[in-house]
């Protein structure tokens, strides 16, 4: 069973293919799939953007539930005024 690319390794593929297609010197076809490979790779790469970001954007309280970041921050400066 084959691991999942890391995001890393997919950025790294995606700079690859975007130099590729920039030299220009890249059979039509080869061209096509490229970019298609590059826009699939894209969409993983904002998906995996967008997720960790909301995981970023919550944490746990004490009694185990995820809440906003901004909302735990504002009742606890509420708390201390």
């Amino acid at each position: 069973m084959s691991q999942e690319p890391t995001f890393e390794e997919n950025l790294t593929q995606l700079e690859q293919i975007v130099t590729a297609l920039e030299k220009g010197n890249v059979p039509l076809e080869e061209a096509l799939s490229q970019f298609k490979q590059g826009v699939a790779l894209s969409h993983d790469l904002q998906v995996k953007l967008t997720d960790a970001e909301k995981t970023l954007a919550e944490m746990m309280t004490d009694d185990d539930q995820t809440v906003p970041f901004e909302t735990s921050a504002d009742a606890q400066a509420t708390d201390h005024d």
